[in-house]
Formats: C-alpha cells, sequence, structure tokens
C-alpha cells in the first residue's frame, strides 16, 4: 500500500516536515507504533537482531534489517529509562492480592542479583564486562507446604516486576522502590529478602526497604559450600561425598546456620589431605559471617520461602537469555537498553501492554502513572 502525504519545507532554515508522519506518531525511524513495537519485541526475544529481522519477516511479512530492529530496539530501552528515572511506572496502580503466611500475615518477597554482560570495546575489541543487576518484587504461589489461605487459581502466575539494566547498585534502589509501591507493597504486613549473599546486596535491601523483617541467605547457594567441602573431604568416594554432603544439608535446614557451625567446628577432620583445611575455613568463615540469616528451621516454620531461585531465573530469563548467547559482545548502551526492553517484557502482562499504550495525535506519547 502506498500513501502520498503532504511536505512542508521552509525556505529560510532549509528543514523540512511531513506533519501526517507526526499526526500518526511515525518513529525516527519511519515505523508505525504497531510496527515499532513488533520491531522491538522481535529484536528484545529472538537470540539476535539479524534472527529478530527474521522472526518479524516470517510472522508479520514485515521486511526491516538487522540494524532497523536494533536501533527500534535500543530506542525503545531508552525510553524505558527515562521514563523509569522521571519516576513513572506504567499502567493503573493495583494492589497485589499478597499471599499469607503460617501466622496469616500477608507477605511480599523482594530480591536482587547480578549477572555479568560480555562487553565489546573500541574496534570491536573484547573488554572486560560489566554486571548487569535484576531486581525484583514479586508474590510467590503458594506451594504444598505454603498453602494457608487459598489455592492457586488455574493458570494463574506468579506476580512480578522487574528492573534490569547497568545500573550502580544504589541507583537501583529508587526504580525497585518505585515498583513495590504501584503493586502495593506497603499493604503487605510482612517484608521478606532474598538473596545468595552476594557482597552489598543484604544491606541494599535494608537500606531500600527497611520493613523487611529479614534478609534470607539462599539455602540452596550455602548448601553449596557444604557439597564442595563434602566431595573434597571424600574426594575418592563419591557415594559417602553425596551421604556427608545430604547429612550436613539436613543439620542446616531443619536446625539453622548456628547449630551448622557447631558441627563444622568439632567434625573429626583427617589432618594432611591437600587443601581440606583450607576449604573448611573457608566454609566455616562464609557461615560465620551469614550466620544471621541462616535460621532455616523458622524460616520454614513462618511458611517462608527460603531459596532465591526466583530472581536466579530472572537473571537466566531477563539478561542472560538473550544478552549472553556464544560470542556475543555488547556496547554499554546497547546492553543497558537491551535489559530495560527484556525487564518489562517479563514483568507483568500489563505493563508491557501499558507501555505501548499510545495516545494518536499531535504529541504522541506513553501512557504512564
Amino acid at each position: 500500500m502506498i500513501c502520498n502525504r503532504a511536505y512542508y519545507h521552509c525556505g529560510v532554515c532549509g528543514k523540512g516536515s511531513f506533519p501526517w508522519d507526526q499526526e500518526v506518531g511515525l518513529t525516527d525511524q519511519n515505523l508505525t507504533p504497531g510496527v515499532e513495537r513488533l520491531a522491538t519485541l522481535a529484536g528484545g526475544v529472538a537470540d539476535s537482531f539479524e534472527k529478530g529481522s527474521e522472526l518479524l519477516d516470517e510472522m508479520a511479512a514485515i521486511s526491516l534489517s538487522e540494524s532497523t530492529i536494533q536501533r527500534t530496539t535500543e530506542a525503545t530501552g531508552r525510553r524505558i529509562a527515562a521514563a523509569f528515572a522521571q519516576g513513572q511506572t506504567f499502567g493503573e496502580g493495583k494492589s497485589w492480592d499478597w499471599y499469607l503466611d503460617a501466622l496469616g500475615r500477608r507477605v511480599a518477597y523482594a530480591s536482587i542479583d547480578a549477572t555479568g554482560v560480555p562487553q565489546q570495546g573500541p574496534h570491536g575489541e573484547k573488554a572486560e564486562g560489566r554486571m548487569a543487576y535484576v531486581g525484583m518484587i514479586f508474590n510467590p504461589l503458594p506451594d504444598s507446604e505454603r498453602v494457608f489461605e487459598r489455592l492457586p487459581k488455574p493458570g494463574e502466575r506468579m506476580q512480578a516486576r522487574y528492573v534490569s539494566g547497568l545500573y550502580p547498585l544504589a541507583e537501583m534502589g529508587p526504580l525497585l522502590r518505585q515498583q513495590a509501591g504501584q503493586v502495593g507493597m506497603d499493604y503487605a504486613d510482612i517484608w521478606i529478602g532474598l538473596t545468595d549473599g552476594g557482597n552489598g546486596l543484604e544491606s541494599f535491601l535494608e537500606t531500600n526497604f527497611p520493613r523487611i523483617e529479614v534478609v534470607i541467605l539462599d539455602f540452596w547457594h550455602a548448601s553449596e559450600y557444604l557439597t564442595k567441602l563434602a566431595k573434597m573431604l571424600y574426594s575418592k568416594d563419591e557415594e559417602k561425598a553425596v551421604a556427608q554432603k545430604e547429612q550436613w544439608k539436613r543439620i542446616l535446614k531443619e536446625e539453622g546456620g548456628t547449630t551448622m557451625i557447631s558441627v563444622l567446628e568439632n567434625f573429626s577432620w583427617p589432618e594432611q589431605l591437600p587443601g581440606l583445611k583450607e576449604m573448611r575455613d573457608e566454609v566455616l568463615t562464609y557461615f560465620r559471617n551469614q550466620e544471621h540469616r541462616m535460621d532455616y528451621p523458622t524460616y520454614e516454620a513462618n511458611g517462608w520461602y527460603i531459596g532465591s531461585g526466583a530472581v536466579e531465573s530472572a537473571c537466566k530469563t531477563v539478561v542472560n537469555q538473550r544478552l549472553k548467547g556464544a560470542g556475543m559482545r555488547w556496547g554499554e548502551t546497547g546492553s543497558h537498553e537491551v535489559c530495560h526492553v527484556r525487564a518489562l517484557y517479563r514483568s507483568e502482562r500489563t505493563q508491557w501492554q501499558a507501555f505501548w499504550k499510545r495516545v494518536v495525535n499531535n504529541k504522541i506519547q506513553m501512557s504512564t502513572n
């Protein structure tokens, strides 16, 4: 279909314009709002911008170059980042129906983690990688051990809001609090933090979410230290290593970090086993530093989650699946922008839809709250 529209040229300044383009909301790449949305989606979810171009052609018979897909996707990421920087959120604010813990209290969860993104330097040279943070506010579905009020409805999914980018850790705080405010985190009775013990993550959550009851150390992350120690203790007997690991994990989960430390301190360690003393000291140091976050029997009795699997999964789905493919290297700006696209798309569907809701007039704008 060919569309004819008027072009106006200024003889004084030498510039021209197509007023109709502004009325219908054409982008800088001369795309309609609908095609811009599809191009961003293709660039954000496909394995690469090249595959995004192929996907768009296959699904919608729209032929755009790889570079156009890239520019469009990154431009969308810039708009999302700019909106967040201005304190905007997308769509109508609505409090989640927070699930209850064993004491009948509504529980809200916050978590944050980081994942590396490979970078490309000048002239295509490999550069030192950057860390992309992924923060989330979420309302996990009850499992078989944590049904204290109601079962999830058929097809119900975990409610989650994600924020991601190559931000300094401190700058993630306001962005994550904005999302928490829009979903009614203030109406929850208890706030719980979950992290894997990464540097600065506990203090980040406590500073930005001062009502947090406790920042729980991910049980499975702590268990990995016991697994490595058991493997070194019985390096020549896999069956004994597995049995020892399972015994220690049971103690940690059922009796907590304090008891686990005492068990390790009083264990009959063999002498002259290369590397064992160093490994034991490393594990003990880690457990002593994290002891205040390892009261797993109490957490379990309260019906709280003790694993940070949700945010670790978010690191994979929001960042890794798109930005850490084989041989990929990114520019700092581009990777930052794509993180925003991915985080918004992986959040509640209403967020993505609200971002693309537009008013068609001479001031095309995002519908934000």
